[in-house]
């Protein structure tokens, strides 16, 4: 006789493996800052990637199985670029592929025996921070409109403790990299993230056509040292320097 579950538990079980897996990965913090977007990662391979462009302003990170949310990047890049291609660039928006993954996400959750072990964030850039689009969407398809902070992976809860302790709106590009590398050492007291431990790319607004920006490890170090001798260190403080250089590599 075959052993019989019930829905409930199965999807229980599949939450349950879910969440475990995405646990087990490094976090990754996106904030809103005074001219973008800013996303930081804890990841120190120089291969593979968290945090990708998607479109002209939007762009996408994930924690959790890499294949299987690199599988969802790839699908994601397609769905702007077929859309964009069909009708007009503008119609590509990040509320639109927030659904499609909504939808990819949760008939996988339920038909499939298992479930993707990812938690996304996708996020448009608009004209000025109260346009801003972030959305997070979690293993089983739910989505969330997020404001100002989000954090996913690892210790989340320790890591969006400290950005709801510290975060304030109009942050500069220093403070806010400063907030979030500190958010993410909260999760072991004894760890010091340098440069080359972390992936950091912004959506700038002060950019035009592609949005998307990512920082090299020297410009990394550049904005933490400078954070540090400003005496910036995750908390309201004194403003220091919002602008990315160009310089900085893809």
């Amino acid at each position: 006789m075959p052993f019989y579950v019930s829905p409930e538990q199965q999807m229980k079980d599949k939450a349950d493996y879910a969440r475990k897996g995405i646990a087990r990965g490094r976090s990754v913090v996106v904030l809103q800052y005074d001219d973008g977007i800013l996303f930081v990662a804890d990841n120190p391979s120089r291969a593979l990637h968290k945090i990708s462009e998607i479109y002209d302003r939007m762009a996408f990170a994930a924690v959790g199985k890499y294949n299987e949310f690199e599988n969802l990047r790839q699908a994601g890049v397609r769905y702007a670029d077929v859309n964009g291609y069909m009708y007009d660039r503008r119609d590509v928006t990040a509320r639109g592929l927030a659904n499609a993954y909504a939808t990819t996400l949760g008939t996988v959750f339920t038909e499939m025996n298992k479930p993707y072990e990812v938690e996304i964030v996708v996020a448009e850039l608009g004209e000025d921070a109260a346009s801003d689009q972030i959305y997070r969407l979690t293993f089983d398809g739910s989505v969330a409109d997020e404001h100002g902070y989000v954090a996913m992976g690892g210790q989340a809860d320790q890591v969006a403790a400290a950005l709801q302790e510290h975060f304030e709106e109009g942050l500069t590009l220093v403070r806010a990299l400063r907030l979030g590398v500190t958010a993410l050492e909260r999760q072991d007291a004894d760890r010091h993230l340098a440069a080359e431990q972390l992936e950091v790319a912004v959506l700038d607004r002060n950019r035009t056509h592609r949005l998307f920006r990512r920082l090299p490890a020297a410009r990394i170090r550049a904005l933490l040292e400078e954070a540090d001798s400003d005496g910036v260190s995750g908390e309201s403080g004194e403003s220091g320097e919002s602008g990315v250089e160009d310089t900085a590599a893809e």
